[in-house]
């Protein structure tokens, strides 16, 4: 099952380094496996199930591995369906995951029923999902529940948005991308930077999420051919720092929560650095949409007792209280000034990694039970 699960990761992700990530591994662990299942099961088929490539690009999978890499698919998610429906039925298990800058807001929904899910004696396993995986995660049951963000038009938004179907959405924010940068006044004046002029920038940007997705959408799937990328980079954190080392001079496309965050002074890896509004007059409208998402008529949605039923409602009325009432935070992918808020301009995470905050590595998982939150949980 261990060698199926690499399998497909790799065949996910392209990359033994990519697919590492997402299963919270070494990389040279995952590379053996790989190596040994393309000798051994490529001798056994007559041609090996994949060809490495350049260093950073994606493997090629041959015809033999695209078979197998469908059959692992689906032997896991038959086995995994059956594991989840016995779970489900006990609502004894509740797994949900978050980005890192929406774990504060699902913490802080979790706060409200965690006495009631300790006294049934339910186990909730929390764990960090990056936003290319989020909705994928919940369609293959390995979640029940997930809070992130999620690219979309701007015109459909989630309701016309093939992606969405049979997923239900509980909006909490939605907005466009800003530009933060270290470039000097007289380099970049503060004004609205057009997409357009983001050709010639240099420019820093994330392997893989939204902002690529969103860079797609605008200049095609060869943009990093077709643009100025100073430097990749695996997390906006990674990102602000660099900026602020001023090791180069560029510029970084970021939610406008974050934007927000930034040009408040809320995030210490980004003093310094300077937030630019971003005028899209290229391509479609695009735009963030952040929430909680969950399957669309499982019978636990059914259920108002259901673990599952409990922490949506939690979130829906922490959703539905006024703005200033809910707990704010030191700054994440929305914004805030003081507790756990930023993605959704409301109360979306921890940023600062501070007491009760949940952390794992992405891909990774925390368990717990009796006090979700405070116990059973190693804050960073």
């Amino acid at each position: 099952m261990d060698q199926l699960r690499t399998l497909l990761a790799v065949h996910e992700e392209g990359t033994a380094l990519a697919a590492a990530r997402l299963l919270g591994r070494e990389q040279s662990s995952v590379q053996k496996q790989l190596d040994t299942m393309n000798r051994n099961l490529g001798e056994h088929c007559g041609e090996p199930l994949l060809h490495k490539r350049g260093r950073g690009e994606r493997v090629m999978f041959t015809a033999t591995g695209e078979a197998l890499a469908r059959l692992a698919r689906s032997t896991l998610g038959e086995w995994r369906a059956e594991l989840d429906a016995a779970r489900l039925r006990s609502g004894r298990t509740l797994s949900v995951g978050s980005t890192r800058y929406t774990l504060g807001y699902l913490l802080d929904a979790v706060e409200q029923v965690r006495d009631r899910l300790t006294q049934e004696g339910v186990q909730l396993r929390v764990e960090h999902v990056r936003t290319r995986s989020l909705l994928s995660k919940l369609r293959s049951r390995e979640l029940d529940l997930v809070c992130g963000s999620v690219l979309t038009s701007a015109v459909a938004g989630a309701a016309g948005d093939a992606r969405f179907e049979g997923v239900e959405v509980m909006e909490w924010r939605r907005s466009g991308l800003a530009l933060v940068t270290n470039a000097a006044e007289s380099e970049l004046p503060d004004m609205p930077v057009s997409v357009r002029a983001l050709a010639s920038m240099p420019l820093v940007v994330s392997a893989d999420g939204i902002i690529p997705d969103a860079l797609r959408g605008w200049f095609g799937p060869d943009f990093r051919r077709r643009m100025w990328i100073a430097a990749e980079i695996d997390t906006a954190h990674y990102g602000f720092e660099l900026l602020a080392s001023g090791v180069l001079r560029a510029s970084m496309l970021v939610t406008q929560g974050l934007g927000e965050a930034v040009a408040e002074g809320l995030l210490p890896e980004a003093r310094g650095l300077r937030t630019l509004r971003l005028l899209e007059d290229l391509g479609p409208p695009q735009r963030v949409l952040v929430g909680a998402f969950r399957r669309r008529g499982e019978p636990e949605t059914r259920d108002p007792g259901h673990p599952a039923s409990m922490l949506w409602n939690s979130l829906a009325r922490r959703n539905a209280e006024p703005r200033d009432a809910r707990p704010r935070g030191p700054a994440a992918e929305g914004r805030g000034n003081e507790g756990r808020s930023v993605e959704n301009r409301a109360g979306v995470g921890r940023a600062d990694g501070g007491p009760g905050t949940l952390a794992p590595a992405a891909g990774r998982s925390v368990t717990g039970t009796a006090s979700p939150v405070r116990a059973g949980f190693a804050p960073r």
